[in-house]
């Protein structure tokens, strides 16, 4: 199955890739009032772009899933968008950007012809929660997975999350008989003007608690601790954030859960330096070997290796292991592992060792400066990111 290329989400919208976030907003409540369902009845071509706009303006309004978009495109969303993309019902849509429109939602379309959408009993939303895991060069090699403690919210056993006191002891609101919501008809000199609000009597859930659950006092959930298990996978970096959907705060009286982002902190390694997927070792040798050549032993992540240093090698030059490096995350191979090569020079000589160096100062083969084919600096430099 040949899957279609998404429009760019700038595009969809209409805006530069520099557009504010006001500007994106706005952008997005005229193509959804152009495209909205009551205007277009039975209309699907209008559905559909009604729900890519949906979708653009849920990537762009959130500053981190925009960055990652503007970085990878749509390759590096991966399900990102919380809905689904065009799988998404509009009730989803309705629930998750309704706050675009102001109090009345898109309940305020009654003169498109199509009535008003009714979204229904309110659902509350737990808040995100962010949590901080280390990980050493070995976890960030193969992956992990990682159990932690998270102090939260979670929905309370003994009411199961409704509030109520066995799970049962509340009737239907009398004032808005179970939609969350009172509808106002107006008219005004631009003709007939509906607006929905939430009710007042029950607070938009539909429903009145007549015994609160004495365990959660009625709110539904508890403070507790919960131990998350988390996939990380390889090659994620320092400052990285994952998302763990439905792991954050529950939702108050069976509403939401909210979600939980993990920030990557990347320990440092003692030997080991990480750039981008290279690791950068730096190996220091002396001076007879450097000049009659010899082999080393140096560590990779997962296990040593030896290298060849050859005979007349030159201070800082760069010897590159490729694939001894770190995976990328996005699954495009695997970096190098770049060993510099220094000279470590003596800081003290004995009477025989300095006399020995004396008379190899006066020696023809130390006479010779650079010719040629010796690479400059600036060269050394490019072989580290070539």
């Amino acid at each position: 199955m040949i899957e279609m290329t998404k429009r760019d989400y700038y595009e969809i919208l209409g805006v530069s890739k520099s557009a504010s976030a006001d500007e994106i907003k706005k952008a997005y409540r005229q193509k959804a009032i152009q495209f909205h369902p009551d205007k277009n009845p039975g209309n699907k071509e209008a559905e559909e772009k009604f729900k890519e706009a949906a979708e653009a303006y849920e990537i762009l309004s959130s500053p981190e899933k925009r960055q990652k978009y503007d970085q990878f495109g749509h390759a590096g969303m991966n399900g990102s968008a919380g809905f689904g993309g065009h799988d998404m019902s509009m009730d989803d849509i309705f629930s998750m950007f309704g706050d675009v429109f102001g109090g009345g939602g898109f309940g305020g379309f009654g003169g498109f012809g199509g009535g008003s959408r009714s979204r229904g009993p309110r659902q509350h939303q737990g808040s995100d929660l962010r949590v901080k895991v280390n990980l050493n060069l070995t976890e960030v090699l193969n992956g992990v997975e990682k159990k932690i403690k998270v102090k939260k919210y979670i929905s309370c056993t003994h009411c199961n999350g409704t509030g109520a006191q066995g799970g049962s002891s509340y009737t239907t609101c009398s004032t808005c008989r179970g939609s969350g919501q009172v509808t106002r008809v107006q008219n005004t000199i631009l003709g007939r003007m509906q607006t929905s609000t939430t009710c007042p009597g029950c607070g938009g859930e539909g429903q009145i608690i007549t015994n609160k659950c004495v365990h959660c006092q009625g709110e539904g959930v508890v403070r507790d601790e919960d131990v998350i298990s988390i996939r990380i996978p390889a090659g994620v970096g320092e400052g990285m954030q994952l998302n763990v959907a439905g792991k954050g705060n529950a939702g108050r009286r069976g509403g939401i859960n909210g979600d939980l982002f993990v920030v990557i902190h990347e320990d440092e390694h003692p030997e080991l330096i990480r750039d981008g997927n290279n690791l950068i070792y730096n190996l220091y040798v002396t001076f007879p070997e450097i000049t009659l050549g010899t082999t080393r032993e140096i560590p990779t992540v997962d296990a040593k290796v030896k290298v060849k240093i050859e005979a007349g090698t030159q201070p800082e030059k760069i010897l590159r292991l490729r694939g001894k490096g770190l995976p990328d995350v996005n699954g495009y191979g695997r970096g190098d592992l770049l060993v510099r090569v220094h000279v470590w020079i003596p800081k003290k000589l004995n009477h025989e060792e300095r006399k020995m160096l004396e008379k190899l100062q006066t020696s023809p083969g130390f006479q010779d400066g650079p010719d040629q084919t010796d690479k400059n600096f600036f060269d050394k430099m490019k072989d580290i990111f070539d």
